[in-house]
């Protein structure tokens, strides 16, 4: 895990500021009384916001027109109740899978150099495993098991609703449905006509009477909970004090550190000599040997990273 979390301000944020805050309280008690947590006001966000802007310009347009297909033929109406429930239980999964990929593509090509940054140039998942090969020091926290679960149990309860992605007894159903169509992987090609088979399989038990008559009351409750806001109900823990340089203080240099090294005040004497030692030593060779980037969504391309400056986000 990374030593702070960061996002822009706001309490739909205050689930994650609070989950990341217990957890490294749970992993350095000296941590106990402080926030792990840096609200990136105005434009201090800009790399997510830049990997934001990349998804949705090289992922998103086409997920966007296979979705369109189904709703532009008519086959799907988010306001009835039945459809938006088998294409949750198609779909949903379908597109986390593709993120996946997308996020695993991401994280094994290597980065166009930047000569205007100071940062190491690599494959991202290399200098995440071996930083000291890129001349950099390591500062993620290896996180014990306990201590994620009883986080979980706090914030994020494994039994709580808004993780099921459709009502219990309708994944049942639906489930037993998916065995009768012979299990069929969902994929781009057949994705809408999964759920057209899965639909009219539900259109016949409709008309056979054997769908509960208080459809809504049954099986409602989970799109209800989808469309309200529930992390506005989370509210941060108490009595915490801010990480250093909080309020944009602003360095002896004219910079603004935001990391949380050293509970935001940045590297310390020994951390710094340490630095120097592996600047003062050869670079190290770093060998870049050709990678097979594995399974990746459709429709990103092969271009490399485009400069931060050139984001109109």
């Amino acid at each position: 895990m990374p030593l702070i979390s960061q996002s822009d301000p706001g309490p739909e944020n205050n689930g994650v500021a609070n989950g990341h805050t217990l957890l490294r309280h749970l992993q350095d008690p000296t941590l106990e009384g402080t926030l792990q947590h840096r609200w990136m006001r105005e434009k201090k966000n800009v790399p997510p916001e830049i990997s934001w802007r990349q998804l949705r310009h090289r992922f998103t347009p086409g997920f966007e027109n296979i979705l369109d297909h189904g709703v532009n033929n008519g086959w799907y109406d988010p306001n009835i109740l039945l459809e938006a429930l088998v294409f949750r239980w198609v779909f949903i999964p379908w597109l986390q899978k593709e993120l996946d990929a997308y996020r695993e593509r991401v994280n094994n090509t290597k980065k166009r150099a930047d000569r205007n940054k100071v940062l190491p140039i690599g494959v991202p998942n290399d200098m995440f495993e071996h930083p000291e090969d890129y001349g950099v020091l390591d500062f993620k926290i290896k996180v014990r098991k306990e201590n994620i679960d009883r986080v979980r149990e706090i914030w994020a309860p494994r039994d709580h609703e808004v993780f099921q992605l459709v009502p219990p007894s309708f994944a049942v159903i639906i489930a037993r449905m998916y065995e009768e169509i012979n299990s069929p992987e969902i994929t781009r090609q057949n994705c809408w006509d999964v759920y057209l088979a899965l639909l009219a399989k539900f259109h016949a038990l409709d008309a056979a009477h054997e769908i509960p008559e208080n459809l809504d009351e049954c099986w409602g409750r989970a799109l209800t909970l989808a469309r309200e806001d529930c992390a506005s109900d989370i509210e941060l823990m108490p009595n915490l004090q801010p990480l250093a340089n909080d309020d944009d203080v602003i360095g002896d240099e004219g910079g603004f550190y935001m990391g949380g090294v050293n509970n935001g005040k940045g590297l310390d004497a020994q951390q710094l000599a340490r630095l120097d030692e592996m600047l003062n030593n050869d670079e190290p060779q770093v060998v870049d040997n050709d990678r097979d980037e594995g399974v990746f969504a459709w429709f990103s391309d092969d271009e490399q990273e485009q400069d931060a400056t050139a984001d109109d986000w």
